[in-house]
């Protein structure tokens, strides 16, 4: 892969990291999207590229619709920073249209499969550990690298509440059951300076290294959980995410509600979970006992 990048990719990925203070991840993936690109055009100039080049790069990239979009979106992106700095007078990509994406349904646990995932054996200090993370997971509905980012200082016991820190900076505190707060002051109070011996560390969920928790190593606890219990889904971290948002709004939340607990910007991203509950009252209403002959 093409690791050398012309001033132009350089000065708009700079723009993007400093100017629009895009995220770590966000950023990475525009920069490995343009690489790709760069890649199959390896002896042309990116600010060359016509439309029928583009055309072109969607259809040899053997990748799913969705990745399709979000190269179109990044060169989108690209050619109208180049107008706007006056490097090309228009961007080749403006004609395009984005690709049909097939919506899939997020998968779920059910109530009873939570309640599987949490029944934990409590022998080891890591146990209690597993247990608290996978409770404020489910009490909360954040997405995994905002329950690995929490400090000691964002959990409020006597609020109730957790403070998280969201895409693009932004703040939302989180209200808690009991249940969560037994757990993690269980993990806090007793079991987590075994975790850490002689290291200090502010995240509230760490490692043996006395590190904060990575993706990886939630993903293999999660993983290996799943195992043990006897859950036999493909599920990641954020299968417990759309959980949560699921079962709120099965047992009667408002969806603004859950919009403003899950810290989606706009109301449409939680609207998928108007579809699973559509469709939960679907397969509860096919077990009337008139609904076939």
């Amino acid at each position: 892969m093409t690791l050398e990048l012309d001033k132009n990719i350089t000065s708009y990925l700079d723009y993007l990291k400093y100017e629009r203070k895009l995220s770590n991840n966000t950023y990475e993936s525009y920069r490995y999207n343009l690489i790709k690109v760069k890649d199959m055009f390896p002896q042309k100039d990116l600010t060359l590229l016509t439309e029928d080049d583009i055309r072109e790069f969607l259809y040899q990239t053997k990748e799913t619709s969705k990745s399709k979009a979000h190269y179109l979106t990044v060169l989108k992106s690209f050619y109208d920073y180049l107008v706007d700095t006056q490097v090309i007078a228009k961007n080749p990509a403006e004609n395009i249209k984005m690709p049909k994406i097939e919506k899939k349904l997020p998968k779920y646990l059910t109530e009873a499969e939570v309640d599987d995932l949490l029944n934990i054996k409590l022998t080891k200090p890591i146990d209690y550990r597993n247990k608290a993370m996978l409770e404020v997971l489910y009490a909360t509905g954040m997405r995994v690298s905002e329950l690995l980012n929490l400090t000691l200082s964002d959990y409020n016991e006597e609020d109730a509440t957790i403070k998280v820190m969201g895409k693009g900076s932004k703040e939302r505190i989180i209200p808690i059951s009991d249940i969560t707060i037994k757990y993690l002051n269980m993990y806090i109070n007793e079991y987590r300076s075994f975790i850490l011996k002689d290291k200090i560390s502010t995240f509230l969920f760490i490692n043996y290294n006395g590190s904060r928790m990575s993706r990886q190593g939630f993903f293999k606890i999660l993983k290996t959980i799943c195992d043990e219990c006897g859950i036999k889904k493909e599920i990641s971290p954020h299968t417990l995410r759309h959980s949560f948002a699921t079962h709120l709004l099965n047992n009667g939340a408002d969806l603004r509600i859950i919009q403003e607990l899950l810290g989606h910007e706009n109301i449409t991203t939680t609207e998928i979970y108007s579809h699973l509950s559509n469709e939960k009252l679907t397969l509860d209403y096919q077990k009337h006992p008139h609904y076939k002959e």
